[in-house]
């Protein structure tokens, strides 16, 4: 579905919305024979109070009308910033063999054409995710963050200050700030 569908097709709900709203509301109209003359103090202080109350339902009925409208545009801004983390996700294990293949390959003059062909691949890869807000996370040598990784293991490290990411086993994507995939990464440990 386009951009352009999708914009018209949230207007349309917004619209809807907006038009439910003013539905709800009840139209009173007033015929001429209906008309009461108002006699005395308390029936004017009547009429006033109805009024009043007339007014604060409209009030709030069209703060609910732009609630409404708010919730909706932020849904939209919401699924478009989002609509590609199941995409997103599929690809990962993809750049993931990409890497391996890379680190595989050796130094022999043979694998050196074919070892320059995949680093360019990847790199192009990594760019066009980049593009779209995918970004990667690579946190070796950075504090532990369980929020953005996974640890698989611990180890004595007398050299490092303890949960300092040692290795990254896998790396971790996010895509507009939302974690796609956390790092797998090996943490150092006081020993």
């Amino acid at each position: 579905m386009s951009d352009d569908q999708n914009k018209v097709d949230i207007e349309e709900a917004i619209e809807a919305a907006v038009d439910a709203a003013k539905n709800e509301t009840e139209e009173v109209i007033v015929e001429p024979e209906e008309v009461i003359v108002l006699n005395n103090d308390e029936q004017v202080a009547e009429a006033v109070e109805a009024v009043a109350k007339i007014k604060e339902q409209m009030i709030r009925e069209q703060a609910e009308t732009q609630n409404i409208r708010k919730r909706l545009q932020r849904d939209v801004e919401s699924a478009r910033k989002y609509a590609l983390e199941k995409f997103a996700e599929d690809l990962l294990p993809i750049l993931d063999n990409l890497e391996r293949a890379i680190t595989s390959a050796g130094d022999s003059e043979e694998v050196k054409p074919v070892l320059e062909g995949l680093e360019l691949t990847l790199k192009s890869f990594i760019d066009t995710l980049a593009k779209y807000n995918v970004e990667r996370i690579d946190p070796h040598g950075e504090p532990f963050d369980p929020q953005l990784h996974q640890a698989m293991t611990m180890v004595p490290n007398p050299d490092l200050e303890p949960n300092t990411v040692m290795d990254v086993v896998q790396k971790g994507y996010s895509l507009s700030g939302r974690l796609v995939r956390p790092a797998m990464v090996v943490v150092s440990k006081a020993p």
